[in-house]
């Protein structure tokens, strides 16, 4: 759905997997997401009253990159929209 940018297509055509991304795999496997979002639902907002939360996955992965990376709440927003590794992996499903 994204328009792919200029440096998006660039780091496409990457061959070498960054330090970055061995990381974020690896969190993928380590992390019990699961577990972890069982926890947060029963503390999450709900749909239907007021704005539609995002969905509880990408906060929760959002949250620990953030940690992860220690960036700051304007640092994460800017990570995020500079960055397609970051925006890619807080999107997947868990």
């Amino acid at each position: 759905m994204d328009q792919m940018s200029f440096g998006d297509a660039e780091y496409a055509g990457k061959r070498k997997q960054t330090r970055r991304e061995a990381f974020l795999a690896e969190m993928d496997k380590l992390v019990p997401w699961s577990d972890l979002l069982g926890l947060i639902e029963p503390h999450y907002p709900e749909v239907g009253r007021g704005r539609h939360p995002y969905p509880i996955a990408m906060m929760l992965r959002i949250h620990l990159m953030q940690n992860w990376f220690g960036l700051s709440d304007p640092g994460t927003e800017e990570a995020l929209v500079r960055t397609r590794l970051k925006r890619l992996w807080t999107r997947k499903r868990s």
